[in-house]
């Protein structure tokens, strides 16, 4: 049963945090101070947990469930929606890895290789290239996987 704007403008803070649930892992988590706080909530690895995803109506019930179904995307493909949210914040992730196009490799007629990425285009020259290639043939010896 998904949520109304009436029915969160009807929920008053208790004495306790109150939880309204919209579906799917959602729920509006009203505090006694009056703050009302999105959240989801997940199982991972055997696991519950849940990511806070903004304050309403800072965030509205439209944002909330969207961004409830993209993570909802991340579980599907094995992602931890906690570790994603801390790695990203650390500016360790710029994007989420599953929503970017993959990068594309060209090696041209002349052995220039180029790496086709979101942001532009990188291309090495022949002789770039062969020294890319001898390097790699050299740390194949080294790391053993």
């Amino acid at each position: 049963m998904s949520l109304s704007i009436e029915q969160i403008a009807s929920v008053k803070p208790g004495e306790k945090p109150v939880k309204v649930f919209d579906g799917l892992g959602l729920f509006l988590l009203c505090h006694p101070s009056g703050g009302r706080w999105w959240r989801f909530k997940y199982r991972f690895a055997g696991r519950s947990n849940a990511v806070a995803l903004g304050v309403y109506p800072a965030v509205s019930i439209d944002e909330a469930r969207a961004l409830r179904d993209r993570y909802r995307a991340m579980l599907a493909e094995g992602i931890n929606p906690s570790d994603h949210i801390r790695a990203k914040r650390a500016g360790r992730l710029s994007e989420p890895a599953h929503l970017g196009p993959a990068p594309r490799f060209l090696l041209g007629s002349d052995a220039s290789l180029s790496f086709q990425l979101e942001s532009g285009r990188l291309t090495l020259t022949p002789e770039e290239t062969a020294e890319l290639r001898d390097f790699l043939h050299a740390t194949r010896a080294v790391i053993r996987r």
